[in-house]
């Protein structure tokens, strides 16, 4: 008896809470303790990208490159970009895992293959840097290096 009782208490329970229909509009919150506006990051968002940095200079488009990882080159070897810019790399690769590192800018990205990367920092370091597989890929691994060039 009490098994029923608790089995029908349960079923009551989930059929109230399943037929609520969910706020549509946020002034229908009001009162409920959820703020009608929020500041709060959508997930997901890069909140770097939105947030004004002070000192940093400014970037006003995207320098995008496609880059492609195979044994054991990138395909540009090499980008360049001026320091400032913001620089958006597409990476894959197209025949077994590799990765893509530059220690400079804190980039250290898997590769799986057939699978895009995307890889968003501002250029704001002077300078030649090397970009390298971080992933064992092979017996020319080691040689597998591209270049980063910032004027």
């Amino acid at each position: 008896m009490k098994k029923i009782l608790l089995f029908l208490v349960l079923a009551v329970f989930l059929a109230s809470a399943c037929s609520q229909k969910p706020a549509e509009k946020p002034e229908d919150l009001i009162g409920q303790g959820t703020p009608v506006e929020s500041n709060m990051p959508v997930p997901g968002e890069n909140i770097k990208e939105t947030e004004v940095i002070e000192n940093e200079p400014a970037a006003e488009s995207v320098k995008e490159f496609k880059i492609t990882a195979k044994q054991f080159s990138f395909t540009p070897e090499t980008i360049e970009v001026n320091k400032g810019d913001r620089v958006r790399l597409l990476v894959t690769s197209t025949d077994v895992p590799h990765g893509i590192a530059i220690k400079e800018y804190g980039i250290n990205e898997r590769l799986d293959p057939g699978k895009e990367v995307k890889i968003e920092f501002i250029a704001d370091k002077e300078g030649t840097f090397t970009a390298f597989c971080s992933v064992f890929c092979g017996s020319g691994h080691s040689n597998m290096k591209g270049k980063l060039i910032v004027k």
